[in-house]
């Protein structure tokens, strides 16, 4: 069987969105959340584990406790650093031709991100992911139009301590789409600005549109930690917007209700966008509220419980605080692709975040607790995905979509398949899914997880995007190797 794909060009983005404009906070409920988050900043405070953020804090006002790196915040010098940072900006792209607007009103979707284990398409031998695996993953990035940026969806597990370095790599030779890094560390995040300036094509040009950003991660209960800041401030030196994450889990590394989850997070991401404006004002930030459940019969992580009160107040109140969001939704605790949870899981979240209305959201392609890439996963979750991006949006309502007149040919009792306004619509209300494809005997639906792994391998070996050029692939080649000599890759 083929698997009916065209894997001439990629699909046109899609990204996800609503015709309705809806809000679930009211002004006071959000303000009541923000002053419980200054009141932590300036009573609590949180600690930085790096002595240049501590400098960059106490020149401008913040109360440093230099032995234990704990610092606090008046709420007027965090409401003035943050009347700083930009509300929107543009995510560049590496030829300027996929670019994103973060004021266009769309939600854009990347995968789930980092798993440390592919099933081989080829073999279907279960290991740790390597480079290449990343670099066909990536193709098939390229080619999904539900997602419209890239993260590493596994890790580069064979690249040692400069992985996150070599991840950039592959993703660059492999799609022209915004790249959102996970690079730690001051030197780290040097050699990736020196990546990001070769493909952007200088400093300057970098700072318009950069094609890339990078996700730094918090430390729960309320710590920056050195390799995250230090990083930060380097790429916001550079005009690469860092976009700042937090995973406070209930009861353990967080307060147990979600309430107290949220006004801990919160102060975290707005203690480090603090810092970051105080050093390099105007530097584009985005906020990542990502809290997780943790059993409590043995405090292991699990994705998805039944009880999802409180789902859409992160984007709203990061937005509240005057920056743009992402958010994560679609992970599942299952192992096997194609199971009644991983699909009830990842069905019910990623129809919910249509209406969410954040900036960027991270959903698909992993699981076993965002742990295990298989083909067949990602296209049964791109499948999903792509019914919620229509389920959200709006009728065409004109004088063709009405089709009155058609309704007065036809009049009582005929039918409609000999009309030319059927032959220009008809193909629009009858897209096939993947469960809905026929089988050989013309008679039943194919199974649908044998489907999505045909279709997902196709385009892992068959689908070739537009190539890097090669002068810059030779420079990224050579700036990874260099990293590798000095740091250990």
């Amino acid at each position: 069987m083929t698997s009916q794909l065209d894997l001439s060009r990629r699909q046109p983005l899609l990204p996800l969105g609503s015709d309705f404009a809806v809000h679930f906070y009211d002004q006071a409920k959000l303000d009541r959340y923000k002053d419980a988050v200054l009141s932590v900043l300036e009573r609590t405070g949180v600690r930085f584990g790096s002595a240049k953020a501590l400098d960059v804090l106490a020149e401008h006002g913040a109360d440093v406790d230099r032995a234990s790196g704990v610092v606090r915040f008046a709420p007027d010098l965090v409401t003035a650093a943050l009347a700083k940072a930009p509300r929107t900006f543009w995510l560049g792209s590496r030829d300027g031709t996929l670019d994103l607007d973060l004021a266009s009103g769309d939600t854009y979707n990347t995968t789930n991100g980092c798993g440390t284990e592919v099933i081989d398409w080829r073999t279907g031998v279960r290991r740790p992911p390597t480079k290449d695996d990343l670099s066909a993953i990536t193709r098939m990035v390229d080619y999904l139009g539900s997602l419209q940026f890239w993260w590493p969806n596994v890790a580069a597990a064979d690249c040692g301590d400069t992985h996150t370095l070599h991840e950039l790599d592959a993703a660059w030779n492999n799609t022209g789409k915004h790249l959102q890094g996970m690079v730690q560390g001051e030197r780290e995040a040097r050699y990736a600005v020196e990546m990001a300036t070769v493909i952007a094509g200088g400093a300057e040009q970098l700072r318009r549109r950069p094609p890339m950003s990078n996700l730094i991660g918090t430390v729960q209960p309320l710590i920056n930690d050195k390799d995250g800041i230090e990083a930060a401030l380097v790429f916001a030196e550079a005009g690469i917007p860092v976009c700042f994450v937090t995973m406070p889990t209930y009861g353990t590394t967080a307060p147990a209700t979600k309430a107290g989850a949220y006004v801990m997070g919160f102060a975290e991401l707005v203690s480090a966008t603090v810092c970051v404006q105080l050093a390099h004002p105007g530097a584009p930030v985005i906020l990542f509220p990502l809290p997780v459940h943790a059993d409590p019969r043995t405090a292991a992580l699990t994705t998805a419980p039944l009880n999802h009160r409180g789902l859409f107040l992160p984007s709203e109140l990061v937005h509240h605080f005057g920056l743009p969001a992402m958010t994560g939704y679609a992970g599942t605790d299952d192992d096997l692709p194609g199971s009644w949870l991983a699909a009830a899981e990842t069905a019910h979240t990623v129809m919910l975040a249509g209406i969410v209305g954040s900036e960027l959201m991270t959903t698909i392609g992993l699981t076993n607790r965002y742990q295990l890439f298989t083909p067949e996963h990602m296209m049964l979750d791109d499948d999903l995905y792509r019914r919620a991006a229509n389920a959200f949006r709006d009728l065409e309502l004109d004088e063709e979509t009405l089709a009155l007149d058609v309704i007065d040919k036809v009049g009582p009792g005929g039918h409609y398949l000999g009309q030319p306004h059927t032959r220009r619509h008809m193909k629009e209300t009858v897209e096939r899914s993947i469960g809905q494809e026929i089988g050989p005997d013309g008679a039943h639906l194919r199974d649908a997880v044998e489907v999505a792994r045909e279709r997902g391998v196709d385009i892992l070996e068959h689908y070739v995007p537009e190539p890097l050029d090669a002068g810059k692939a030779a420079e990224l080649a050579r700036i990874c190797a260099a990293a590798d000599a000095e740091l250990g890759g």
